[in-house]
C-alpha cells in the first residue's frame, strides 16, 4: 500500500512527494474561478469550431454551420460601398471631363475618389506626395510635357506615354544626338552649354555662343527657338529650373547624347473610365492644374478665317 501524502503542518496541504534538499512541493488545488474559466474555454472552441471555419482540409477548411468567411465579409462590404458611390459614379460617367469642374460637388467626389486610386496605381513612380523622382514628372508643379488641363490629364492617363501596342499614346522621339553621331560629343557640349545659359544656370561663354547655332538648327524645331518647349510634340521647356532628369550638366550631356525616352502605362486598358476621371480630377487639383480652353468648333473656325 503506497504511502499516504505528508500534511505540511503549516499550511495543511498534503505535498505530492518529491523532496530536493528538504524543500517539498505543495498539491495545491487550483482555484475554482481558473477551473471553471478553462471548461468554458473548452466549451467555447467546440462551439467555435461547430459554427465558424475551423479543422483545415486539402484544398480548403470546414465551412462551419454558419458558413461565415472573411472574405465573405470583406465582399460584402466592397458590394455595400460600392453601391453607397454609384449615384456619384454614375453621375462621373455622364459627364464630360472638360465639364466637371464646373460642378464643385460632383469634383470634390472625384478628387477624393482619385486620390485614392493614386495611392494605389501611381504613388510606386510619382511618390506618395506627387512630387515625383528622377525620370518621374512633380505632378505639383505648373510645368507640364503634353497640357496641363484636366482633359490634357486625362488623355494622358488613358493613352500613357510612348505605350507599346496602343495608337493613342502620347509619343515624343529625341533623337541621340551623340550616341546616332547626329554631333559630335564637344558639339553636344556646346548645346549643354548654351542650354545651361537659357536656363539661367550658367554664363554665357564661347561654348554656349556655338552651342546656340547648333540649338538652332537642330532642336529649335520641337523646343522652340528660345527653348520655350512645345506641348504638341511633348518637348520639355528648358528655360525654367524644373528638370525631369536634371539640371546639371553631366545629366543634361547623357540626355542630348543618349535621349530620353521614359515609358507610362495607358491606364485606358486597365482601370474604369470612372476611375480614370477621378485620377485626372485628382491631379489636376494638386496645385499645377490649368483651366481648360475649349477648341473653337470647325465651322467657327473656317467662318473666322474666312471674315480675315
Amino acid at each position: 500500500m503506497a504511502d499516504k501524502p505528508r500534511i505540511d503542518k503549516v499550511t495543511g496541504t498534503p505535498t505530492v512527494g518529491h523532496e530536493w534538499d528538504g524543500i517539498e512541493e505543495l498539491d495545491t488545488p487550483m482555484p475554482r474561478w481558473w477551473l471553471y474559466t478553462l471548461y468554458a474555454t473548452i466549451l467555447f472552441s467546440i462551439g467555435y469550431m461547430i459554427l465558424y471555419p475551423a479543422w483545415p482540409l486539402l484544398n480548403s477548411a470546414t465551412r462551419g454551420v454558419l458558413s461565415w468567411s472573411s472574405r465573405g465579409d470583406y465582399e460584402r462590404d466592397v458590394a455595400a460601398e460600392k453601391q453607397r458611390q454609384a449615384p456619384v459614379r454614375e453621375a462621373l460617367s455622364r459627364i464630360p471631363i472638360e465639364r466637371l469642374d464646373g460642378d464643385s460637388r460632383l469634383m470634390q467626389a472625384a478628387v477624393e475618389g482619385g486620390r485614392a486610386a493614386f495611392k494605389v496605381h501611381c504613388v510606386q513612380c510619382h511618390g506618395a506626395g506627387a512630387a515625383g523622382s528622377k525620370g518621374y514628372p512633380n505632378l505639383n508643379d505648373d510645368d507640364w510635357l503634353w497640357g496641363g488641363d484636366i482633359k490634357a490629364i486625362h488623355q494622358t492617363l488613358v493613352a500613357g506615354i510612348r505605350h507599346p501596342d496602343n495608337d493613342e499614346t502620347r509619343t515624343s522621339i529625341m533623337p541621340a544626338f551623340g550616341r546616332d553621331a547626329i554631333l559630335k560629343y564637344e558639339e553636344v557640349d556646346d548645346v549643354v552649354s548654351f542650354v545651361r545659359v537659357i536656363a539661367k544656370l550658367d554664363r554665357t561663354s564661347g561654348a554656349a555662343r556655338r552651342g546656340a547655332v547648333l540649338f538652332a538648327a537642330n532642336c529649335a524645331a520641337c523646343h522652340g527657338a528660345g527653348g520655350e518647349g512645345d506641348r504638341t510634340f511633348g518637348a520639355p521647356r528648358l528655360t525654367d529650373a524644373i528638370w525631369l532628369y536634371g539640371g546639371d550638366r553631366d545629366s543634361l550631356t547623357a540626355t542630348v547624347a543618349n535621349s530620353r525616352r521614359g515609358v507610362m502605362p495607358a491606364w485606358g486598358t486597365r482601370l474604369d473610365p470612372v476611375t480614370l476621371k477621378m485620377l485626372a480630377a485628382y491631379v489636376h487639383s494638386l496645385g499645377g492644374g490649368e483651366a481648360y480652353i475649349a477648341e473653337a468648333p470647325a465651322e467657327a473656325a473656317a467662318t473666322l478665317d474666312g471674315n480675315r
